[in-house]
């Protein structure tokens, strides 16, 4: 298996870091929180808001069921793996706020979860000269037999600071201090939920990168996956 998986918390720069380690060796890159944020889109275009307040949000059923009517699948671009919902490339529309604001219900569902990860193994499977995959738990649930394992992570203030300079906002300490405060909650919710909690493999490696460019982690990674996967 000619994988490398990439782990770690919100901002820590993990899609980054992958789609440029997948360059760099030549492989593919897969976004696992694509693929979520799809089924979330196609959600909310089918299903509107039903169940929000109520509690329950969308069934799973419902939401797995368009995954197979429309359909929303990986298709491979290039070297990247790319979401399509009936056909259209989503990439720009999964990206929007109404869609961050629920793909973390959506992925909190078992059967969601069970789906994706079958999704992620089919492609992985379909590219056997190397596929970079990113996510929560690429490498403790999705691939827990991946040569590579990699946890990235960096401070709360850190994260913060690359979250807002990606949108374009004020690095102000106020606005930082609260960023931090909302990644901070994040991550408990993640890495306490009952579903594949956000935690690193046992034999993953830990790199944190609050003192690396974005270079000098990329390069990290290009150079343990190198050492690990010749060839």
């Amino acid at each position: 298996m000619r994988v490398v998986a990439i782990d770690g918390p919100a901002a820590s720069g993990k899609s980054s870091t992958a789609a440029l380690v997948a360059q760099r060796l030549g492989w593919a890159h897969l976004d696992s929180g694509a693929l979520y944020r799809a089924l979330t889109l196609a959600a909310l275009d089918r299903l509107g808001e039903e169940g929000r307040g109520i509690g329950d949000g969308w069934p799973a059923q419902r939401i797995l069921g368009l995954a197979d009517e429309l359909p929303v699948r990986l298709v491979l671009v290039g070297q990247t793996f790319r979401p399509e919902v009936a056909g259209v490339d989503v990439e720009a529309e999964i990206r929007s706020d109404r869609v961050t604001a629920r793909v973390s219900e959506v992925a909190t569902l078992s059967a969601v979860r069970e789906w994706v990860n079958d999704q992620q193994r089919r492609a992985v499977a379909a590219y056997p000269e190397g596929v970079v995959v990113d996510g929560r738990d690429i490498g403790t649930v999705v691939f827990p037999d991946a040569p590579l394992k990699v946890f990235l992570t960096a401070s709360p203030d850190e994260r913060a600071r690359r979250r807002l300079s990606q949108r374009g906002d004020r690095l102000d300490d106020d606005r930082v201090a609260r960023e931090s405060r909302a990644l901070a909650d994040r991550d408990r919710v993640d890495a306490s939920r009952p579903v594949a909690p956000l935690r690193a493999a046992d034999d993953a490696v830990v790199l944190d990168s609050t003192r690396m460019s974005l270079d000098e982690q990329v390069a990290r990674v290009v150079a343990l996956a190198r050492e690990r996967l010749p060839g």
